[in-house]
Order: structure tokens, then C-alpha cells, then sequence
């Protein structure tokens, strides 16, 4: 074999397994989120994988240092490719019975490893074709290796810069799959024997298209009539219907969660009671005549701020919303009117506050979920920026997911807010009354600038709201003793290791696809 083509085929190969482990995480995000143990396990069993298939192809290329071992090396690695997206729809919905954690290290190994291996079986193939001469091999070896590894670095920034917004995950894999095949049909050609000529004109061909449908197909529910895939989500919208089987929704579903529920005929209607806390505390702080402005990180269906702008009309309310396609789709799909008055920022949470010069009577921060929670918007440090945002008598009211008796995550937060905003201005709200045998459950985070006369809320919800109120108020002394006996710590921007707070959460509700609600 001459050395541009041990160049190119070894580009061909670390660009493709590049690509492959990119994408792993949007293969897996509709099933298992995407988390810190999501991606440590992609990034190590395809490790594995190449480590493994470097030492057996070591031993390969040394017994049988021919061209049709690595022909066969390529189009079986394009083949293995191809199988990805199936095995993902068998393997990643079975619910096996073991911690989260466990699980996506099963599905990632079961799903990636045999793919990564053959991949990593093919340098040492092409380096042992490629020496003619003892006295260059490491001249060789090195500028092979060069070029593999040229080709992992834009394989890595053409899959996380290009391929995934254009094309999605399965089409991005599936051309992975005939890139390899192609490949490995071209240095099959080169066979002087006729029939093993003819079979790679044949069998490559007849295998692609036999597994076409199955390597691109979606896995989705006959409700489901809109599904994409962004550069942040797999996106999918759905039919369903409200906890009490009466009224139409359309739920939008983020990568494997149900983020919201929205009933296009009825802006009012509230399906997460964690949204009727907001509601709650809203009718507290507002007449529906009051003027005040609002900040939503993380818009999601925008579920909230369209019942804002229907039920308050002098409300201002801005949604910042990372990812542009889902306001799209919530534009296209969930009601969203083209006049609304919302405006919407699709940018990072933490970067539109720090270069806000807004003032905000009340911030919603609804990032958060049970498998999922961006570290960087749970820190004292952006506590501080969000602090700087409200006005005088300005609250926060924060979505929060954990075990009330075991969990980590919430006291560690709810630390975190008291240092920023002092001991008397955070409180804890609750979907359940029933706090002695709250388990994994949804609460609010109540913060604000100056002193929050949580009793005045409580009077207002039992006079006021009645029966219709959905808010239960933590006792001070249990949210101290919660914080104190739980080992608490301050989340910081040096530190906020919060993928092990809510590791609980997710070992208990591996398998949950819908917000506690």
C-alpha cells in the first residue's frame, strides 16, 4: 500500500469514529438524557473500543498483512455503523433492573463498543501495509498517526459544528456507515482475484439498502406528529391529554422528557402543578390590572408565559430560550401567536444575564429538571447576577426536581440562595401539604431583594385561594434542619458537582419520562 493512501484511510477512520462518538450522545439523549454520565460513558467505551480493536488488529495485521483484511475491516465497521440506530431502539428501551447510571454504561457498551473496536482494528492494518522499509517505519508510523489523528479533530468539529444541524444524528451515522462501506469497496477493487472483485460491487450495495429503513428510522408513538432534531434537543411534539382525561393538550417533549403541556384552545389551563405555584404566587404579588416585567430562563412550550400574557395585559414578559428551534416549534405547533408580546432571546441563560441591563419584577428560573440541570445556573456566583436584575421588592421563583427526604440537590441550593440573598428572604414551596412522606416531588424556591412576608402568602392562599391553591409552604424549621442534617454545600462556579447532588433522582426514576407533576 503506498502512503497517501494509508494517509487517507486513516483519516477516513478517526474522522468517522469521531463523528460516531459526537453523535452517540443524540442517539442516546431521547432515552437516557444527557448528563455527565451519559457523556463519560460514550467517551470511555469508545475509548475502550479503539484500545481494544488497536491490540486485535495488532495481532491481525501480523497474521494476515493483506489489503482484503483491511477491505473487510472497513465495509464490516460500515455495517456496524449502520446497525447503531436499530440496536439503539431495542437496547436503550429496555429498562433494565439497575441504577441509571449502570443502565447507560449497559446500553452505551451493548450499542458502541463492537463498532469502536473494529474501527480501532484499522491502523495498525494500514501501518503494517504501509512499511516497505525498517529504516523509515517510524517516519511512517508517525505521519500516519498524523493524519488519524487530523482526522478525529474534524470529524470531532464537523459532527458538533455542521452535521448534526443539518442532517440529525441518524443520517449523520448512517452516512458514517456508507463512508466506511465506500471506502472499503474502493481498496476491495484493487483484488486481483475476479470474484472477490465482483463481491464487493455487490454485497455492499445489497447490504445498505437492506438496512436502510431500519438505520434511519425514528422511534415514535403514533401521537407523535412532529419530531427534529436541533443542535440541543430531539424535539418531538405529541397528542395527549390532561391528568383528569378532559382537555386536549400538546405535549413537548425535550430529548427524553415531557417539558411541557399546552392546551392551544386554552392559554389558562395549567397541566404541571409546579406552574400553579407560579400562579399562585403571581396572584399574591398582582393585580391583573398591575404592570410589572418578567424574565423566563428556559421557555420550553412557553406554557407559563402565554398564561401570563392572557391572564395579566399589562404583564412585560421576556423568555430566554437556548435553543431557537424549539421556539419555532412552539411557534408552529403549540400556539405561540406571531403579535404575542413576548419577546424571546434564544441564548444561553447565563449569558443573557450577565449582559442584561434590565430590571425584572420577577424571574422564573425553569432550566432545571431530574436528569438534567446546567451547573453553571445553579452557582452563587450567578445568583449574584440574578440579584442584579430585580427590582427592589423583585422575587425569583425557581422549578426544582429531588427527593425531599434523601436528596442532595435542593438543600445545596437552597444554601446556596441564603448566602446570596440572606436566611429570611428564601423560602420553600411545595406541590404536597404532606411533608413527612414527600419522596421525589417537585418544589419552588422562593427568593427575593428584601424581606419575604411568607406568612402574608400563606393567609393569602388559605383566605384567598382555597381550595383552588396549589401551594404548600415548607415550615422555616424544617427547611433548617433539611439544609443543616443533609451536608449542604455551596454551589460555586469552582465547584457545583451537580450531576452527583441529583444522582439519587436518577437512579430512582431511570426509565421516567414525564416531570413529577
Amino acid at each position: 500500500m503506498n502512503l497517501l493512501a494509508a494517509y487517507i484511510i486513516t483519516f477516513i477512520a478517526s474522522f468517522c469514529i469521531l463523528v460516531i462518538e459526537i453523535v452517540a450522545g443524540r442517539i442516546l439523549a431521547p432515552f437516557v438524557g444527557v448528563s455527565l454520565y451519559t457523556w463519560t460513558s460514550i467517551i470511555g467505551i469508545v475509548l475502550a473500543g479503539i484500545s481494544i480493536g488497536a491490540y486485535i488488529g495488532g495481532k491481525l495485521a501480523h497474521r494476515v498483512p493483506e489489503t482484503k483484511t483491511l477491505a473487510t475491516l472497513l465495509i464490516i465497521s460500515g455495517m456496524t455503523t449502520l446497525l447503531i440506530p436499530p440496536i439503539t431502539n431495542v437496547i436503550a428501551a429496555i429498562q433494565f433492573p439497575v441504577s441509571l447510571m449502570l443502565r447507560i454504561f449497559i446500553v452505551t457498551t451493548i450499542i458502541f463498543l463492537i463498532p469502536s473496536c473494529i474501527l480501532g482494528m484499522i491502523s495498525p492494518v494500514v501501518v503494517k501495509l504501509a512499511i516497505k522499509n525498517l529504516e523509515k517505519v517510524g517516519n511512517v508510523v508517525g505521519k500516519i498517526y498524523a493524519f488519524s489523528t487530523l482526522g478525529s479533530i474534524i470529524g470531532t468539529f464537523a459532527a458538533g459544528f455542521f452535521f448534526i444541524s443539518f442532517m440529525g444524528a441518524r443520517n449523520v451515522i448512517l452516512l458514517m456507515g456508507v463512508i466506511l462501506i465506500l471506502t472499503g469497496f474502493f481498496v476491495g477493487i484493487f483484488y486481483r482475484t475476479k470474484k472477490i472483485s465482483i463481491a464487493y460491487f455487490i454485497i455492499p450495495p445489497f447490504l445498505l439498502f437492506g438496512i436502510y429503513d431500519l438505520a434511519v428510522r425514528v422511534p415514535i408513538t403514533k401521537d407523535t406528529y412532529h419530531y427534529t432534531e436541533s443542535d440541543y434537543y430531539t424535539i418531538k411534539v405529541k397528542r395527549t391529554v390532561s391528568s383528569d382525561g378532559k382537555t386536549p393538550l400538546e405535549a413537548l417533549i425535550l430529548d427524553n422528557l415531557t417539558h411541557s403541556y399546552v392546551c392551544l384552545e386554552n392559554p389558562l389551563h395549567i397541566e404541571y402543578k409546579y406552574e400553579r405555584i407560579y400562579a399562585d404566587v403571581l396572584k399574591w404579588k398582582f393585580k391583573k390590572e398591575d404592570h410589572f416585567k418578567t424574565l423566563t430562563i428556559g421557555g420550553g412550550g412557553y406554557t407559563f408565559p402565554r398564561y401570563m400574557e392572557v391572564y395579566y395585559p399589562n404583564s412585560l414578559i421576556d423568555v430566554v430560550e437556548i435553543d431557537p428551534e424549539v421556539t419555532k416549534v412552539t411557534y408552529k405547533f403549540l400556539g405561540l401567536p406571531k403579535d404575542t408580546r413576548i419577546r424571546s432571546f434564544n441564548t444561553d441563560g447565563r449569558w443573557y444575564v450577565m449582559h442584561c441591563k434590565e430590571k425584572y419584577d420577577v424571574i422564573f428560573l425553569d432550566a432545571y429538571n431530574d436528569l438534567s440541570v446546567p451547573y453553571h445556573l445553579t452557582t452563587k456566583e450567578f445568583a449574584e447576577q440574578l440579584k442584579n436584575l430585580l427590582t427592589p421588592n423583585g422575587i425569583i421563583l425557581t422549578n426544582i426536581i429531588d427527593n425531599f427526604k434523601t436528596g442532595s440537590f435542593l438543600p445545596s441550593y437552597l444554601k446556596t440562595l441564603r448566602a446570596v440573598y440572606g436566611d429570611k428572604n428564601v423560602h420553600l414551596l411545595s406541590v404536597s401539604h404532606d411533608f413527612e412522606n414527600i419522596g421525589i416531588s417537585t418544589f419552588i424556591v422562593l427568593a427575593s431583594n428584601s424581606n419575604i412576608d411568607i406568612k402574608a402568602f400563606d393567609d393569602f392562599v388559605k383566605n384567598h385561594l382555597g381550595s383552588a391553591a396549589t401551594a404548600a409552604i415548607v415550615p422555616e424549621s424544617m427547611i433548617s434542619d433539611f439544609i443543616s442534617r443533609r451536608k449542604a454545600i455551596l454551589l460555586t462556579d469552582d465547584y457545583a458537582p451537580v450531576d452527583n447532588l441529583i444522582a439519587q433522582v436518577f437512579e430512582e426514576r431511570f426509565g421516567y419520562s414525564r416531570k413529577n407533576h
